[in-house]
């Protein structure tokens, strides 16, 4: 990715320090699913950290009951 910039050591190194991705914080892209890595559609709650498609594959592994 770097052949141009390879031979120069001082411009490849401010690159990769003005272009590295920022860290966060706080909002979405923290909170990831453990299971499979989605951002959106998280359940945070009592600690699962798991998306909702994931949450609906494992609930009956967990203890978790459908109603109605």
């Amino acid at each position: 990715m770097f052949t141009q910039l390879n031979h120069k050591l001082v411009k490849k190194a401010k690159y990769i320090k003005h272009n590295a991705p920022k860290k966060r914080s706080c909002g979405v892209a923290l909170r990831k699913c453990k299971h499979c890595g989605r951002v959106r559609g998280h359940i945070n709650k009592y600690g699962l950290h798991l998306c909702r498609q994931c949450f609906r594959e494992m609930a009956p592994k967990i203890g978790f009951k459908k109603y109605s």
